[in-house]
């Protein structure tokens, strides 16, 4: 009920803030008007009504798939056409501030005040809007193809304290929030698979939120992923969205893809004389989700239980918040996502304010945390600022 009010008072405020600032200049005769409002607000209750009503119905596959496309291009092309505007009006509030400070230290009287046409004010105002709208459109466009493409590689070296030299070198293939769903489905799954493979790596994590929808559902389109092979394995840890759709259901089927399963435990990867302690913890806010499922609690310390001391000591885990209880209980790297990177401008900084992180490789305390900006996305098909990837991590000496 809480994400059903957000979510809803979020596309109020976003919708009707972009009405307000191109629709109302334009001064549509009342029928019009009344059409572009009523148009303007079924699209802000588009993503709120497949979420709640559409996306777990019976409704027929196509049905559902074409009404989040529409929903989720809609909310993505809002969000960069308000963003503009933000930064627009904000501008313009500044720029008049700054002419008046400095009528009023000169004494002279602030020129937007007098002289200007209210005519030619709101040409130029009209003029303004088509231009952000045309901006708008080339940005979504943009994001949509940066989203839709096969992710890149991106290569990350972490120097190890202590590694042994047969373990220098090794290499993991790290693959996070593909979200499979309406608008993600088996080719572009197949097509990671594809890039991974072709990496010939070592160990491949997956780290969280693989699907959004119930295993019933998204089955054929996560089934590539049995195709998916590395010397030492493929392991799997779950994600916030796992647990949003039935995560005893999703832990299963991972394991019948063929990937080992960690729920706060460990396993040991060993390399002639060296030893990487591989554990993985459920999602951060699992124990909120399913109280009934003591086992879901993440914990990094029980991960490492019972394992080899002069090992290496790798964590998986899905989001970047794991990492204060990975440093302290002695973690040499910890791989996680969930974050996208921000995905989408906005949002970035909303998700500085959740994240101790929100991309790349970074240092607390003897612990490396990198933050994977995921291969697929969530919501609107789009990425602006923060492109997709599949993480090559090398091992090094420090």
């Amino acid at each position: 009920m809480y994400f059903a009010i957000v979510s809803l008072c979020t596309a109020a405020v976003i919708y009707g803030y972009c009405g307000w600032r191109l629709l109302v200049p334009l001064q549509l005769h009342s029928e019009l008007a009344v059409a572009a409002w009523l148009s303007l607000t079924a699209l802000a209750l588009l993503p709120h009504l497949y979420l709640v009503y559409l996306r777990g119905s019976g409704a027929p596959g196509w049905v559902r798939d074409t009404v989040a496309w529409a929903a989720y291009l809609g909310l993505g092309f809002a969000t960069i056409t308000f963003s503009l505007l933000i930064v627009r009006d904000l501008g313009w509030i500044l720029w008049l501030a700054i002419e008046n400070l400095l009528a009023s230290l000169t004494g002279d009287v602030c020129p937007a005040a007098v002289g200007v046409d209210p005519q030619a004010r709101h040409q130029l105002l009209l003029r303004f809007n088509l231009g952000i709208f045309c901006l708008a459109v080339a940005l979504t466009a943009r994001g949509l193809y940066a989203a839709r493409r096969s992710p890149p590689v991106v290569d990350v070296t972490v120097p190890v304290d202590g590694l042994p030299p047969s373990l220098e070198g090794f290499r993991i293939a790290q693959i996070t929030d593909i979200h499979v769903g309406p608008t993600i489905k088996g080719g572009f799954v197949s097509a990671i698979v594809d890039i991974v493979n072709d990496l010939d790596v070592d160990l491949i994590a997956f780290t969280g939120d693989l699907a959004d929808g119930s295993v019933q559902r998204h089955r054929f389109d996560v089934a590539p992923l049995a195709r998916l092979r590395a010397v030492h394995g493929c392991y799997f840890v779950t994600g916030n969205h796992e647990y949003y759709s039935g995560v005893e259901e999703w832990v299963e089927e991972a394991r019948r893809l063929g990937m080992i399963v960690l729920l706060n435990e460990h396993r040991i990867a060993r390399s002639g004389d060296g030893e990487l302690l591989v554990a993985g913890v459920t999602d951060y806010d699992a124990a909120g989700v399913v109280p009934h499922l003591p086992a879901h609690t993440s914990d990094p310390e029980s991960a490492l239980k019972g394992g080899p001391h002069g090992a290496v000591r790798l964590l998986l885990a899905h989001q970047p918040r794991s990492c204060t209880a990975a440093a302290r209980a002695g973690f040499d790297l910890m791989l996680c996502g969930h974050t996208h990177g921000g995905q989408l401008f906005p949002w970035h900084s909303f998700v500085a304010l959740q994240q101790p992180y929100v991309s790349g490789l970074h240092r607390l305390q003897q612990l490396w945390v990198y933050v994977s900006r995921g291969a697929g996305y969530w919501g609107p098909p789009m990425r602006l600022g923060a492109p997709s990837e599949i993480t090559h991590v090398t091992l090094a000496k420090a």
